[in-house]
């Protein structure tokens, strides 16, 4: 009985360890991979595009022409072109479109906006909104 009571504990902080262990290697697995045009995003929530590798560093393009250096322990994950696309684009995938609009609805009145004030008294008088002064 008192062996299992002292095996219990060991087997949790071997467990413990081991996935400890595999989460590092992925992540180290995903640094190495990293290469130039791969879209990524870092540990802070930065979207950004891989310009160079270095041996302890990545420069990411966050905006054309602007060009950061980061270690590449903050990349927190590489993204695939397709849903690195959607992200920096805002393209909804193909299931989310929106449906077109009905041809027959009302059409919507156009009236130029215009601020001076002999409209807004005009539209005063004739039973509108009270004009500011």
């Amino acid at each position: 009985m008192n062996f299992i009571i002292l095996l219990l504990p060991i087997i949790a902080i071997v467990l413990m360890f081991r996935s400890q262990k595999k989460r590092q290697q992925q992540m180290q697995q995903m640094q190495t991979a990293l290469e130039p045009g791969a879209g990524v995003r870092t540990i802070g929530g930065l979207y950004a595009r891989v310009k160079a590798v270095n041996e302890e560093t990545i420069e990411l393009e966050i905006a054309p022409g602007v060009v950061t250096h980061f270690t590449k322990s903050a990349v927190a994950a590489v993204l695939d072109p397709q849903e690195y696309d959607a992200i920096i684009n805002g393209r909804p995938a193909d299931d989310e479109l929106p449906e077109p609009e009905a041809e027959d609805a009302d059409p919507v009145e156009d009236k130029p906006l215009t601020l001076t004030k002999d409209v807004a008294e005009k539209s005063d008088v004739e039973g509108g909104a009270p004009a500011s002064k």
